[in-house]
């Protein structure tokens, strides 16, 4: 049996943020999600594309259009989208027209860098679901797979929640 390869489509959020103790502050930086799949060992074929490095409150529509023409354009028909948690449903409902292609989003709400993320947790859900569900937009958050379009973030709680 042939599998079927995982593009992995890096956009920036807090799973790619990096503490700078001397400026206070988080910043993204270089993408830590090919690390991550190697240090999990992950054997299942992948690629990953760094397309941008933003806090997801940043991404324009330029951006937004961008994700859904490099998922449109790909050969794999099954993807991962590494994405700021604050707007992913945003970006899903853009990515929603998108046919004949599982795609399945996923975030942190720490970064993948510090010991306790649930980043790595995360992308594995993402991985595993991406191979699993049918073709749609999901999300994979807080141990739940989510459909993309009927979900929120609760602030308060630090997770996302069915809606």
């Amino acid at each position: 049996m042939t599998q079927a390869p995982i593009l992995v489509i890096t956009t920036g959020g807090t799973i790619d943020k990096q503490y700078f103790d001397a400026l206070s502050e988080y910043q993204i930086v270089e993408s830590v999600i090919g690390k991550l799949l190697a240090t999990a060992r992950v054997a299942h074929p992948f690629r990953v594309v760094e397309l941008l490095r933003k806090d997801s409150l940043e991404l324009t529509d330029e951006d937004r259009a961008l994700i859904a023409a490099t998922v449109a354009g790909a050969p794999e028909s099954h993807v991962v989208i590494t994405h700021g948690t604050d707007t992913m449903t945003d970006t899903a409902a853009v990515l929603a027209p998108i046919a004949g292609k599982t795609v399945v989003m996923c975030g942190a709400m720490q970064p993948a860098r510090f010991a306790e993320s649930d980043a790595a947790f995360n992308l594995g859900m993402a991985f595993g679901c991406c191979q699993s569900a049918a073709p749609g937009i999901w999300i994979t958050m807080s141990g739940t797979v989510f459909d993309a379009l009927k979900v929120c973030k609760d602030r308060e709680a630090g997770k996302f929640v069915a809606r």
